[in-house]
């Protein structure tokens, strides 16, 4: 293929162009090094715990957990009022970590649709029980959970297929 000056020319400013990019990045990069290994260090810390952590929560879920039409009796309830607040407060702020460290997962190593699912099934918002059966009802996610379920010797969720 016979390449006219017009098209060496492109190669040429593309190639001053990576060059050029080069000689900012690398030094940003060697600045940030501290930095980048921290964030670095805790993408695999999370990539490892979730690999243990998620796992272990969703077999935990009761098989039938999605089938009733209002959400289960918290099992602190009858519990006094300060051991109530400390354990929705407890729950609630571990939530809202699952579900960041979700996100993050989304674009770093690890299972971040599986832990944002956990996260959202640990924080109290009006209308969650529903969005949690819908969430489930999705063939991906419940095939997901399943899988981890049956790896782990428990019997598999059943999903409510109705509109939620």
């Amino acid at each position: 293929m016979i390449y006219g000056p017009t098209c060496l020319l492109s190669l040429v400013k593309a190639a001053e162009s990576v060059r050029g990019f080069r000689e900012q990045v690398v030094p940003w990069i060697q600045d940030q090094e501290v930095v980048l290994w921290w964030i670095g260090s805790w993408s695999v810390l999370m990539f490892f715990t979730t690999l243990m952590v998620v796992p272990m929560l969703a077999i935990r879920i009761p098989q039938d957990y999605f089938l009733h039409c209002k959400r289960h009796e918290v099992f602190w309830s009858n519990q006094h009022r300060v051991v109530r607040w400390f354990g929705l407060i407890a729950k609630n702020v571990m939530g809202v970590v699952f579900i960041l460290v979700g996100l993050a997962m989304l674009i770093l190593p690890g299972q971040g649709i599986l832990t944002i699912f956990i996260g959202l099934m640990l924080v109290n918002f009006p209308g969650k029980y529903a969005v949690e059966r819908w969430c489930v009802a999705r063939g991906p996610v419940l095939k997901s959970i399943n899988w981890l379920r049956r790896r782990a010797g428990r019997s598999t969720l059943e999903a409510w297929r109705g509109r939620a």
